[in-house]
């Protein structure tokens, strides 16, 4: 499965001075909804998903986040990646929801088809566990850089 595939127009922000889980969400649904990847209801949908079933993972020096929702709230299927340029937003982890880790590398996840969200997750999870790949997310200046560096990656 090739993640560029799911890159979508206005869906990759990289050195992004967000701080906030909210703000993050906001943001993620905002740009979906008016590139009409998702429906009015994505951003409380997608909110309530992760107070209930928390995403947050502490990897190797560095947190990540894999945030979704329901894929009845994704009209087309995307991927939103998002670099923090200083420090991290913070996500309560997924194995142990009482504590929380600084997200600096964001994917969230908007796909409808259950085929789709297995084989994306087993990808992305093979991608984050490469500290290199990890690295160089977090070093991209631009949506294109992005792109490449996922271009290259094989998991």
């Amino acid at each position: 499965m090739d993640l560029v595939q799911f890159l979508k127009k206005g869906m990759v922000w990289v050195q992004s001075d967000i701080e906030k889980q909210e703000d993050l969400f906001q943001m993620v649904a905002e740009s979906g909804k008016s590139e009409g990847y998702v429906t009015d209801d994505f951003l409380t949908r997608l909110t309530d998903r992760e107070q209930t079933f928390p995403t947050g993972l502490k990897l190797d020096g560095y947190g990540v986040a894999l945030p979704h929702t329901d894929p009845e709230c994704v009209t087309e299927q995307f991927i939103a990646v998002i670099t923090v340029k200083d420090g991290g937003i913070p996500f309560k982890l997924m194995e142990d929801a009482g504590q929380t880790v600084e997200a600096n590398l964001i994917f969230v996840l908007g796909l409808n088809e259950p085929h789709s969200q297995l084989a994306v997750l087993q990808q992305l999870m093979g991608t984050i566990q490469d500290k290199d790949n990890v690295a160089a997310l977090l070093r991209a200046k631009d949506e294109d850089e992005v792109k490449q560096i996922l271009e290259t990656i094989t998991v």
